[in-house]
């Protein structure tokens, strides 16, 4: 299942993990992010207990999203040990979100 992801979450949810950490920068009013939501939950399933998987509503926290630098949505960042390791802009397959995911483990 793929969890909301807040600010005031986000170094001790994403930063600290244990494990890689997908999030997926979106917007409630964004098409694309619509679209893209099948494959993120579909990934969130697939790697249960090798990746978490977070939604972060950039609306609502925009300093994370301005920290990463996160210019268009949907954006999915792959962090392993609190850094940034893989990012994909834009609408993708679920394949090329699990080719993602796999290269950044």
């Amino acid at each position: 299942m793929v969890e909301k992801m807040t600010s005031a979450a986000f170094e001790t949810e994403v930063l600290k993990a244990e494990m890689p950490v997908l999030v997926d920068f979106y917007a409630d009013w964004c098409g694309p992010c619509k679209m893209m939501a099948p494959a993120v939950e579909s990934a969130a399933e697939a790697y249960s207990g090798k990746v978490k998987v977070f939604k972060l509503n950039v609306d609502e926290n925009g300093d994370v999203a301005e920290r990463y630098a996160v210019m268009s949505i949907p954006t999915l960042i792959l962090f392993k040990n609190g850094q940034e390791v893989k990012r994909m802009v834009g609408l993708q397959s679920k394949g090329a979100l699990n080719a993602l995911i796999d290269s950044g483990l």
